[in-house]
C-alpha cells in the first residue's frame, strides 16, 4: 500500500472534525468534500482545503460516489475517509475508490459486501461456532414467514438484511403483526437500502446491546479494544453509550471478545470495524447480532479507556504500516459514557429542532472530551442527521463516571435549538442505569411512563 499523504473527507459534522484532526496529528493534509450547506461550518475552517460536491441534499453531495471520487483525484488525494453514514459501508464506493487508484479507508470491498449483508455476516459466524439467535434464512412472503415462525417462536424480528440504523427492523408478538411488520419493513427496507430482503430472528425483550471494537491490518493481524455497552437505545438508535460494558461476568466478556476476534480473523479483516452481540441477562448468554464495516459514532469511550486513536489508527494501516499495539499492549483503565446530544424536542416527541445556536456553553474538565462542530452562532441545517455533539465523561470506576456525567450535563448551556440534554439527565437520574439493569427497550419504557415526554 503507498503512503498516505493528503486525505479527501467524504462527510460532515463531528465526524469530520475528528478525521481532520486525527490527519493533522499524523502531519497528513485533509482535503474537506462538503455540501453547499456546510461551506462554512467548522469542518471547512479545520480543512487545509474544501471542495464542493453539490447541494445540502444528501443524495445529490454526500451520496455520489462519482462527484466525491472526481473530488480526489481533482485534489491529488491518495485516500478518502468516509467517516460513518453516507457511503461509509458501500462496497460499491470502496471497489470505485481502488479502481481510480485511491485508498478507501475501510475494509475492502469484498469483506463490506460480505460482512454488510446480515445474512451472509451471520453465515460466517456460525461457520465460526459464534451463537446465533434462533433465526431464519431469506423470507420471501408473509406467509413463509408465518411458516417459520412456528420453528422459532413468538416474539421475533422482521429484519433487513442489507439494513441499519432501526430501518426495516419490526417486532412481531402474533400472526397480525408479523404480517403488517412483513410489508412495513419491507417497504422500509426497500426505500432506505435499494434491498427489500428480510430474515426473522428470535427476539429478546430485556436484551443487553454489547460490541467489541476491533482493528485489523489486513495481513492477519486482529487485535480488540474491548467491548461497549449501547443498550440505552430509543427505536433501535443508540443514546448512551459505555466502556467497558457493566455487570457482565469477566467469563462471559472474553468469550464475547474472542469471538469479535475470531470473526474479524474469518474476514480477513482491515481497518477499524465493530461486532456487535445481544446479551441475554437472564440467560447469561451472548448471540452474533451483526458488524459494522466502519468507525463508529461512540468510538471514543473506547478510546478513553485505553488510550489508542482508532481514527489514527485507520490511518496508520491505510498507509500500510500496520497496528501501532499487539493485544498484548492493549490497556484498560477507567470508566467512560458517552452521551449523544441531538438538536430535538424531548418535549414534543423528539421533533427535529434546526435553527440557530443563540447560547453555546459546553463544561470543561479534565475528565470531559467533546466531540463536535458545533459554536455559538452556527446554524443547524435541517437536511442531515440531528447530532449536535457527542459528550464524553471519564472517570476512575462507573460511580464516578456517571456522577461526572451528571454535572457535566447540567452545566451544558445549549440556547436557540431544542436538544436532548433533558432527556440524557433523566435517564443517568434512574436508579436502574446506576445499577446497570437497563437494557435495549428501557429508555421506551420511561417514556412510555412519561406519556412518551423526557423533559
Amino acid at each position: 500500500m503507498k503512503p498516505v499523504r493528503r486525505v479527501l473527507v467524504a462527510n460532515r459534522g463531528e465526524i469530520a472534525v475528528r478525521v481532520i484532526s486525527a490527519c493533522h496529528k499524523l502531519g497528513i493534509e485533509s482535503v474537506l468534500a462538503a455540501s453547499e450547506a456546510d461551506l462554512d461550518a467548522l469542518p471547512a475552517r479545520l480543512a487545509g482545503r474544501v471542495i464542493c460536491i453539490g447541494p445540502a441534499a444528501a443524495a445529490q453531495s454526500y451520496l455520489l460516489a462519482p462527484t466525491i471520487v472526481h473530488a480526489a483525484l481533482s485534489a491529488h488525494c491518495d485516500a478518502i475517509h468516509p467517516g460513518y453514514g453516507f457511503l461509509s459501508e458501500n462496497a460499491v464506493f470502496a471497489e470505485l475508490c481502488e479502481k481510480n487508484g485511491v485508498t478507501f479507508i475501510g475494509p475492502r470491498p469484498q469483506t463490506m459486501h460480505n460482512l454488510g449483508d446480515k445474512l451472509r455476516a451471520r453465515a460466517l459466524a456460525k461457520q465460526c461456532g459464534i451463537p446465533l439467535l434462533p433465526g431464519s434464512s431469506r423470507v420471501e412472503s408473509a406467509v413463509q414467514a408465518e411458516d417459520l415462525v412456528r420453528d422459532i417462536g413468538y416474539p421475533v424480528l422482521l429484519k433487513a438484511s442489507a439494513g441499519g440504523g432501526g430501518r426495516g427492523m419490526k417486532v412481531a408478538t402474533d400472526a397480525i403483526s408479523l404480517r403488517s411488520g412483513f410489508e412495513t419493513a419491507t417497504a422500509e427496507a426497500l426505500a432506505s437500502f435499494g434491498d427489500g430482503t428480510l430474515f426473522l430472528e428470535r427476539f429478546v425483550p430485556r436484551a443487553r446491546h454489547v460490541e467489541v471494537q476491533i482493528l485489523g491490518d489486513g495481513e492477519g493481524g486482529i487485535i480488540h479494544l474491548g467491548e461497549r455497552d449501547c443498550s440505552v437505545q430509543r427505536r433501535y438508535q443508540k443514546v448512551i453509550e459505555e466502556a467497558p460494558a457493566p455487570a457482565l461476568a469477566a467469563e462471559l466478556v472474553q468469550k464475547i471478545r474472542d469471538a469479535a476476534v475470531r470473526l474479524a480473523n474469518a474476514a480477513g479483516y482491515r481497518s477499524a470495524g465493530t461486532v456487535e452481540f445481544l446479551v441475554d441477562p437472564e440467560t447469561a448468554r451472548y448471540y452474533f447480532l451483526e458488524v459494522n464495516t466502519r468507525i463508529q459514532v461512540e468510538h471514543p469511550v473506547t478510546e478513553m479507556v485505553t488510550g489508542i486513536d482508532i481514527v489514527g489508527e485507520q490511518l496508520r494501516i491505510a498507509s500500510g504500516t500496520g497496528l501501532s499495539q499487539r493485544q498484548d499492549g492493549v490497556r484498560f483503565s477507567g470508566h467512560a459514557i458517552e452521551m449523544r446530544i441531538n438538536a430535538e424536542s424531548p418535549a414534543h416527541g423528539f421533533r427535529p429542532s434546526p435553527g440557530r445556536i443563540a447560547a453555546w456553553r459546553p463544561p470543561v474538565g479534565s475528565h470531559i472530551r467533546l466531540d463536535t462542530h458545533c459554536h455559538e452562532g452556527y446554524l443547524v441545517p435541517p437536511y442531515y442527521d440531528s447530532l449536535l455533539a457527542k459528550l464524553i465523561v471519564t472517570g476512575c470506576d462507573r460511580p464516578t463516571a456517571i456522577e461526572n456525567a451528571r454535572q457535566a450535563l447540567a452545566n451544558f448551556v445549549i440556547e436557540g435549538v431544542q436538544t436532548t440534554l433533558p432527556f440524557l439527565e433523566r435517564v443517568l437520574a434512574e436508579a436502574a442505569f446506576h445499577n446497570a439493569a437497563h437494557h435495549t427497550r428501557w429508555a421506551e419504557e420511561l417514556l412510555q411512563q412519561q406519556d412518551g415526554v423526557l423533559a
